[in-house]
């Protein structure tokens, strides 16, 4: 395998046009070797046209986020939604009526998957309700690190923008041609996302709500206000494409909800960031899974002050601005010492300093996360003082430039109101399009436009398909019982447990095979090299 892996890369590396001196790529041929490649993956890998993130060439095992089975569909990027987009995509590049009609499938089994909230989950299974629950007691219980897999709830997801990506999709499906089915899917979304707003402003990470998965003691914590993982930014962006494309603008006032929600969030000094999930009542910061304490999260806070910042761009309101000096400060106060910083096994530079990644909003001490044991049955997360021989697959650290910051904030603040709202969709809500084109090529490693495209017509399979390495894969999914608490330290800072634990990993001897961010990124450099772009 790893021999077969060398020369996978010794091509990538060396592969060159098979043209000479004076020819160049003729566009019929990377319109051949795009058709190709995409009914291959319509017609062999596709399941009803839905997708999940990778797959053996063998079909014999693929992956979402974890191990699908061969009747998964999974909405979490990059999956169904954006392979809808890329069809989408290449049909405006060609004008290939077969684009279009393969985005229509992606959006069928998209359509299928939809709960009757309106919302989706992770993943569906076209089988049937009955396999999916069966996936989630086996592979997905089992996934040790991947508590959001643990308990099938049989309601939607906000998390990782799943709902909106696929409600995005069926936004431009509609406007596409006007396809009643799409329209029918698109209002259901639009409802749902309405429905499952707090008063407040807030979305719930899952909705309907329902509160029946305790982790770790501590209540369910999929109704807590979320703002992990871009949960209430994903849902204002959605509501706005949708006010502005379908001209209803009784869709801003859930925006400017949400968006001023975000100021009352933010904790008082001198711990004056933001959480990932907030309990509803007293917007007190809550815990999430047991590797996610009750804290103000360093990471969150400084993707929170873009936000502010975009949320200022959108009203022209310096309330939005207020509140940024004293997070900064919050941040630059959390720079561990050089001491701490060693026990951590870290280094910064260029300015930066490193945090602590959770920090107790009542005290400011840090909560460092650690586990012991070996799977989801026999070990346990648990956080304390402590920064060395903390997890690995979820930093209890962060990196901060205290001095970027302030620089942002004196240039947002220095610059002109009205230069700053000018594009804003809320003061100027005139109905609008989407972009033409959701997906972009790259050059790559800085060579040319032709020759990236021509090292992708070369490499095509005769039978149709990319083959890349497969960096991540996981056991296989087996029966066990080891309930008696482990204290084993060997996978205190490993992604994945023992031969137990479902959850992916990192392999050293990568196999090849299909990727869809792969499939994605070449077919976008092929799309936009015939587009002239």
């Amino acid at each position: 395998m790893r021999q077969l892996f060398r020369i996978w890369l010794a091509a990538l590396l060396l592969v060159r046009p098979a043209y000479g001196a004076d020819e160049t790529l003729s566009r019929d041929e990377v319109l051949r070797a795009m058709k190709k490649a995409a009914a291959y993956m319509m017609d062999t890998v596709s399941v009803n046209g839905g997708f999940v993130w990778s797959y053996l060439p063998d079909f014999s095992r693929r992956w979402g986020e974890m191990e699908a089975g061969p009747t998964m569909v999974w909405t979490q990027s990059q999956s169904t939604p954006e392979m809808g987009h890329l069809l989408l995509d290449a049909y405006h590049a060609t004008g290939d009526e077969y684009y279009y009609e393969a985005a229509r499938k992606v959006a069928g089994v998209l359509i299928l998957g939809q709960l009757p909230c309106g919302g989706w989950n992770y993943c569906f299974d076209v089988a049937g309700e009955a396999s999916l629950k069966n996936w989630y007691a086996t592979v997905g219980a089992n996934g040790w690190r991947l508590e959001e897999f643990q308990h099938y709830y049989g309601n939607a997801t906000f998390d990782d923008a799943c709902t909106t990506n696929c409600g995005e999709f069926m936004l431009r499906m509609y406007l596409e041609r006007h396809d009643p089915a799409c329209r029918e899917a698109l209002d259901k979304v639009i409802a749902f996302v309405l429905e499952s707003q707090y008063p407040c402003g807030g979305w719930p990470q899952r909705y309907p709500l329902m509160s029946d998965h305790p982790v770790g003691g501590k209540a369910d914590y999929t109704p807590f206000i979320t703002l992990n993982d871009d949960v209430l930014p994903a849902c204002i962006e959605f509501l706005l494409k949708c006010s502005r494309c379908l001209d209803r603008p009784a869709l801003l006032e859930p925006v400017r909800r949400a968006m001023y929600l975000c100021i009352r969030l933010q904790q008082p000094a001198p711990y004056a960031g933001w959480a990932d999930q907030y309990t509803v009542d007293d917007l007190r910061p809550a815990h999430a899974r047991t590797y996610e304490p009750a804290a103000v999260n360093t990471s969150t806070t400084m993707r929170m002050i873009s936000n502010m910042y975009h949320f200022y761009g959108m009203t022209g309101d310096t309330l939005f601005l207020s509140g940024i000096p004293a997070a900064i400060d919050f941040l630059a106060a959390q720079g561990l010492s050089a001491e701490d910083a060693a026990r951590a096994g870290r280094r910064t530079g260029g300015g930066s300093i490193l945090v602590p990644r959770f920090v107790n909003p009542e005290t400011g001490t840090p909560h460092y996360i650690h586990r012991e044991g070996s799977n989801v049955q026999n070990g346990r997360y648990y956080y304390d003082t402590d920064p060395a021989g903390t997890i690995g697959h979820y930093s209890s650290f962060a990196t901060v430039n205290v001095a970027s910051l302030r620089q942002r904030y004196e240039t947002v603040r220095n610059t002109p109101t009205e230069e700053i709202t000018k594009d804003s969709p809320l003061l100027h809500p005139a109905p609008a399009g989407l972009s033409r084109y959701y997906t972009r090529g790259s050059s790559g490693f800085g060579r040319s436009p032709e020759t990236v495209v021509a090292g992708h017509v070369a490499s095509l399979t005769d039978a149709g398909c990319w083959l890349t390495p497969l960096y991540n894969t996981s056991h296989p999914y087996a029966p066990y019982n080891d309930t008696v608490p482990s204290h084993d330290r060997q996978y205190v800072s490993t992604n994945v447990g023992d031969e137990h634990d479902t959850s992916p990993f990192a392999t050293r001897e990568p196999p090849l095979g299909i990727s869809i961010s792969d499939f994605i990124s070449r077919m976008s450099a092929m799309l936009h090299y015939i587009a002239g772009e």
